[in-house]
């Protein structure tokens, strides 16, 4: 709210003052160093010398047009300190104008139409087939989510894909695998750890067997060119692969609109390696088929001496296939800060195919999840299961009820929503780009910063409404709101579209996560000081209606970052 009123200030007296001096000024709108000063302040010092006027009469001058403009209604009082004008808000129009935007559209509050007709393309999760769900794609699948949801609060058409690592010579031996020494029922059985033992044992043997290794190549290489026994396993493995992935994406109730992963474009990479050598971009060196990169980045390894093409090939292929289908404006990948040079690979690629869209694809990196400072990847040399950690979390959840409040009912739901959105938030409240320290025991706490605390700031404001039986209907004591305490609050509920907004630009869903921090403690805050069930019933009812505003921007939010929300706990 208050943001909006510095943007057409600043508009308005840019307009006015070129206006009546003929020629451009620029205005600068600002937060006062010191908030005794005012809530919004104006340099004038640069206005006074480009209008050559003193700095009184251009003091004057600006005062007059703010005091003839639409805003005027907004401004309480105008003072001056040294060489800036300072302008104390009316609090209480501030109010009604926050509760009013929020009493317009309840349920889309904090919504904006900036990507209204639209459409961004996110790649993120993308685990690889016949390989256990690790807690190594638990970043991308979180963060992914999120910048999604973010993306639709914004008015965009997003098109979730989950670009399954299902191809690769990895086929061939875990093919050869299962025919020389597997078992059917078994993968039925354990699909995943099943096939990882196959990997395993395979390796273990051509260790003393080198000629399997030709046998796996010659099968990967049948199957590139659609040997029906292969393919009908192929398909097999990815699907029971598949089906053992959905029950992490339950848990975090994740989807996608699309699962089309490597194999998908392993008829689409010859076009591109043809179109490369048609525009006289494809050079060979050493037997091998590069793009040339200039001095900035090393050269782009488009297809190996043997033909066998590598994942630039398969994303240039996937990039021009999602434009063509989707036509987006906007196409993400959810990807390690270690892919950094791909990502600047493949963006030089497209440039220098002359293609204008080269900078409508963006690399959102992560950084690694660390426990006791090293990489958590592994754990007692086994790989950490994602599904292990979740159903971890939900047990301590499930622990935490027990000890605060043991007769709640549906302990079981009510624990798993609690530690699925703890790991959701631990997550998401670190910015992206950062490696970080991944501690259950804290992050499944209901105090400090965490996820439960979040969803026990929304359960303690829905007990107080249920207990009067609360109704919305915009009764409110605009003046009563008008002081500090409440203030505080009503200026960051204002706030809201402008994170989301914001979170969405710099795809940092640690924005909204750092947001709702803050807008629980001023809540906390306030509960602490100030008692809520008051005798004089405007001011109760007033107080109220600030707790539905608070608890309903504090659910969408959590809604956005993948949590779930909860009535009691």
């Amino acid at each position: 709210m208050i943001d909006s009123i510095k943007t057409n200030l600043k508009a308005g007296l840019e307009t006015a003052l070129s206006a009546q001096f003929n020629k451009p000024i620029s205005v600068i709108v600002e937060e006062p160093k010191r908030p005794n000063q005012g809530d919004i302040s104006i340099p004038v010092f640069a206005i006074a010398k480009a209008i050559d006027l003193s700095l009184p009469e251009t003091v004057v001058t600006i005062k007059d047009v703010i005091k003839t403009s639409g805003l005027a209604e907004m401004i309480a009082d105008i003072s001056t300190t040294g060489g800036f004008i300072n302008l104390f808000l009316n609090k209480a129009i501030i109010a009604k104008g926050v509760f009013e935007a929020f009493a317009d559209d309840e349920e889309n509050y904090g919504s904006t139409n900036t990507g209204t007709g639209k459409t961004v393309c996110i790649d993120y999760s993308s685990p690889n087939i016949a390989k256990p769900f690790s807690i190594g794609h638990l970043r991308s699948t979180i963060i992914g989510a999120a910048i999604g949801n973010l993306y639709e609060k914004c008015g965009f058409t997003v098109v979730r894909i989950n670009h399954l690592g299902d191809f690769g010579t990895q086929f061939g031996k875990i093919i050869y695998a299962y025919q020389h020494f597997g078992n059917e029922e078994l993968v039925k059985k354990d699909p995943i750890n099943e096939l990882v033992k196959l990997y395993v044992e395979f390796h273990e043997l051509v260790k003393t067997n080198p000629e399997m290794d030709n046998e796996a190549r010659r099968i990967f290489k049948e199957l590139e060119q659609g040997n029906p026994e292969y393919v009908t396993l192929w398909n097999w493995f990815r699907e029971v692969s598949l089906a053992d992935y959905m029950k992490v994406y339950e848990l975090l109730n994740v989807k996608f609109d699309s699962y089309n992963g490597e194999a998908f474009y392993n008829d689409k990479m010859q076009p591109i390696i043809d179109e490369l050598a048609a525009k006289g971009l494809l050079k060979e060196d050493q037997g091998a088929m590069i793009v040339d990169l200039g001095e900035q980045l090393p050269p782009a390894l488009i297809q190996k001496s043997d033909g066998s093409t590598l994942y630039i090939t398969r994303d240039l292929a996937a990039l021009f296939y999602r434009k063509q289908t989707y036509h987006f404006s906007r196409c993400l990948y959810v990807v390690g800060n270690e892919q950094k040079l791909h990502f600047e690979q493949l963006k030089a690629v497209v440039k220098k195919m002359g293609y204008n869209y080269y900078d409508e694809f963006e690399h959102v990196n992560f950084g690694l999840v660390l426990q006791d400072g090293k990489k958590m990847s592994t754990r007692k040399g086994k790989v950490v299961k994602l599904i292990d950690v979740l159903n971890e979390a939900i047990d301590l959840s499930k622990q935490h009820i027990e000890e605060k409040n043991p007769e709640l009912k549906n302990k079981d739901e009510i624990a798993q929503k609690i530690g699925v959105s703890a790991i959701i938030f631990n997550d998401l409240k670190n910015y992206r780009a950062n490696d970080f320290e991944f501690d259950l025991e804290d992050m499944v706490k209901f105090e400090g910063q965490t996820g439960p605390y979040l969803q026990y700031t929304s359960v303690r404001i829905t007990s107080i409404l249920a207990a009067d039986q609360f109704q919305y209907d915009g009764d409110i004591d605009f003046e009563l709101m008008a002081h500090d305490i409440f203030f505080d609050i009503i200026k960051t509920a204002g706030d809201y579209a402008k994170t989301i907004e914001k979170a969405t630009k710099e795809a940092s869903p640690s924005l909204l996560a750092k947001y709702l921090l803050n807008l629980a403690a001023l809540f906390n805050s306030l509960y602490g000081k100030e008692r809520i069930a008051v005798s004089d019933m405007r001011e109760r009812k007033t107080k109220e209606h600030l707790l539905y505003l608070i608890r309903s921007i504090l659910n969408d939010g959590m809604r956005i970052l993948g949590m779930q929300t909860i009535e009691k706990m």
